[in-house]
């Protein structure tokens, strides 16, 4: 198989779609790998790295999309590249199509297929894909958070582990997945005071047994979120449902309650948030304000260290990308059910449902895809 692997366009997203790693394991195999030139140049790998792992170096997207039967990226193709996609096309990256009708229609309309790597799962019941990244932008959360509280950056001016004789800053994350487990740890370390809201018994017993009584756990309902004690300075917005679009979970009218300065982080942002005032931003313009709270809501947070971040994505999409590779996506897919929960577009049709559902488009079965 001829696998592409264009450079990154989104604003700010300095990731790669393959290592030089992953290259030479498809060269390996008996694959041809092509690069467009300078795409890893902001995780840290040059043109001669990939050259070095068996892979061609190629000048243009055009290059790339014209000739690669799978195409590998990091972020949802762009407009540009959206035109670019041809039917039966192969295309391996995160879409994120729930708040995305446009992109999704253009997808459609290229007749291409398309794997996201936000639903492919494994035997847990996990995101194998997903969670590295939910991982990076988890322990980034506290960080551009406390960087937003700064009074030069609109904060309240709180230290987020205040100091002797001065109460740290409260901390809530809604949500005790893998982001908000990831998010408590660096917030914990950092000396706040952390309240975790979820809805699993279990996953809170699970912080609860791992945090050692460091941070407060509450079953998450409106009114808890409400009942907490003002002011919430920071609140990491976590939550998020696979496919689908993140749930409201705190609405505007809830923003009264925080302090003039506080500061909402939404990691939940590629999939529209989970705070009614959220709306996508970018590393060059990451906040805003909204009745005195600061909102933090870069749509691709892990970008920001793209080196970890590319090379733990990496670690994750290689096993995938070689089964893709080396059967074609009908028998990778046919093979392993996993895998299959990822199409989430084929030849015209949806095959994802919560992505029909959200946008009040039909959708068909991943599996009855396969017989097209």
């Amino acid at each position: 198989m001829q696998i592409g692997c264009p450079k990154e366009i989104k604003p700010q997203e300095f990731r790669v779609g393959m290592t030089p790693a992953a290259a030479q394991e498809a060269v390996a195999a008996g694959h041809t790998v092509i690069v467009e030139r300078g795409a890893g140049l902001g995780a840290g790998f040059t043109d001669e790295d990939y050259r070095a792992a068996g892979a061609g170096i190629v000048d243009t997207p055009e290059d790339i999309f014209a000739s690669a039967e799978m195409v590998v990226k990091v972020k949802e193709p762009q407009p540009a590249e959206r035109r670019l996609l041809r039917e039966g096309q192969l295309l391996f990256t995160y879409l994120h199509l729930a708040p995305d009708a446009a992109q999704t229609r253009d997808l459609l309309d290229s007749g291409c297929t398309a794997i996201a790597y936000e639903t492919v799962t494994d035997r847990n019941g996990g995101l194998p894909l997903l969670a590295p990244m939910s991982e990076v932008a988890g322990r980034l959360a506290p960080q551009v958070g406390a960087w937003t509280l700064q009074k030069a950056n609109g904060g309240l001016g709180v230290l987020l582990g205040g100091v002797p004789g001065v109460r740290p800053a409260n901390v809530v994350i809604v949500g005790g997945g893998v982001v908000g487990t990831a998010a408590a740890r660096v917030a914990v370390g950092m000396g706040a005071n952390v309240t975790v809201l979820d809805r699993s018994i279990p996953r809170m017993s699970y912080l609860d047994d791992v945090f050692m009584g460091r941070l407060t756990t509450q079953f998450s309902t409106a009114a808890a979120l409400a009942a907490l004690p003002p002011p919430a300075v920071r609140v990491i917005g976590a939550a998020r449902t696979p496919g689908a679009a993140a749930p409201k979970l705190v609405s505007r009218a809830q923003l009264s309650t925080m302090q003039a300065g506080a500061v909402l982080v939404d990691v939940a942002i590629d999939q529209g948030g989970c705070f009614e005032t959220s709306r996508a931003t970018t590393h060059a313009d990451p906040i805003y304000e909204v009745d005195g709270v600061m909102h933090y809501c870069v749509a691709n947070m892990p970008g920001a260290v793209a080196r970890t971040s590319t090379q733990a994505l990496g670690n994750a999409t290689l096993p995938f990308l070689m089964a893709l590779a080396n059967k074609g996506w009908r028998k990778a897919c046919a093979d392993d059910p996993h895998l299959l929960n990822g199409l989430n577009v084929h030849a015209g049709q949806v095959t994802y449902a919560a992505v029909g559902t959200a946008l009040g488009l039909p959708s068909i079965a991943a599996s009855e895809a396969l017989k097209s």
